[in-house]
């Protein structure tokens, strides 16, 4: 019987230590092909390159998984590495893990989430994975056997058509568990820092925070999270609000 074939991507780039961590959860369970940005690709969301080439790099694999890398953002890694990477439509996409946080409304701007997304789009059954440790250094061993045991079961059991996972995990314990709910609404509260360059040009460096706008919810991956869960929110990409297409057609339709 042939083995699943499990493609794996990521926005923190092919040296990056979580993506390494979902690897050694996925080859247990299939055949791995690694296709991951050639350098990091944070908070690129579903963008593409449109104005210039991409470049594939084959690198030495790690463990049984062959590595290539994409001079791209990581929807170019889906696009390219099922158009000249892949030896077949891969079966499962995995993206992560993330080195920090995609709860809430931060799926919106995700390269992790846009990778699993464009999966998703194409049919693909997919599934993001985040940790919430931003370090380059964060330790993915506590949360391991988690993960391992979620992505097992997407193996072994797949998804809805059409409905992918986004998946985060609290850093620096052993989660309590699993809760599936849904992501908290929030926004986030930009800032930025002015500097001044060597030339005395003014650049500006974006930081800022996620405001869970409901903090009182008890059913949201913001809270679950705090309370030590690993939360799992379903996604799709169907952008249609379906329950409004009634009351807008009433309000806007005509014949001129």
């Amino acid at each position: 019987m042939e083995r699943p074939l499990i493609m794996i991507t990521n926005d923190d780039g092919f040296e990056a230590a979580g993506l390494r961590a979902l690897a050694d959860a996925a080859m247990p369970l299939g055949d791995v092909i690694i296709v991951a940005p050639a350098r990091p690709q944070s908070g690129q969301s579903s963008a593409l390159t449109v104005d210039g080439p991409l470049r594939i790099r084959r690198h030495a694999d790690y463990g049984d998984a062959q590595v290539f890398s994409v001079s791209g953002t990581p929807v170019d890694c889906v696009k390219l590495g099922l158009h000249a990477v892949m030896p077949r439509r891969p079966d499962f996409l995995f993206s992560g893990i993330n080195h920090g946080s995609n709860s809430g409304n931060a799926v919106t701007y995700s390269g992790t989430m846009g990778a699993v997304i464009e999966a998703c789009t194409n049919g693909i059954t997919a599934v993001g994975f985040s940790l919430l440790h931003h370090s380059p250094s964060a330790d993915f061993s506590l949360s391991a056997p988690q993960v391992a045991r979620l992505a097992a079961d997407v193996v072994a059991h797949g998804l809805p058509k059409f409905t992918a996972l986004n998946i985060n995990i609290p850093a620096h314990i052993v989660p309590k568990g699993v809760r599936t709910c849904r992501a908290a609404r929030g926004h986030w509260s930009e800032e930025f820092e002015r500097f001044i360059d060597p030339h005395q040009n003014p650049f500006y460096w974006l930081t800022g925070r996620f405001c869970n706008e409901e903090p009182e919810a008890t059913d949201t991956d913001e809270y679950w999270l705090s309370q030590g869960y690993t939360s799992i929110v379903p996604v799709c990409p169907d952008v249609t609000r379906m329950d409004m297409v009634t009351p807008m057609a009433a309000r806007f339709d005509s014949d001129k």
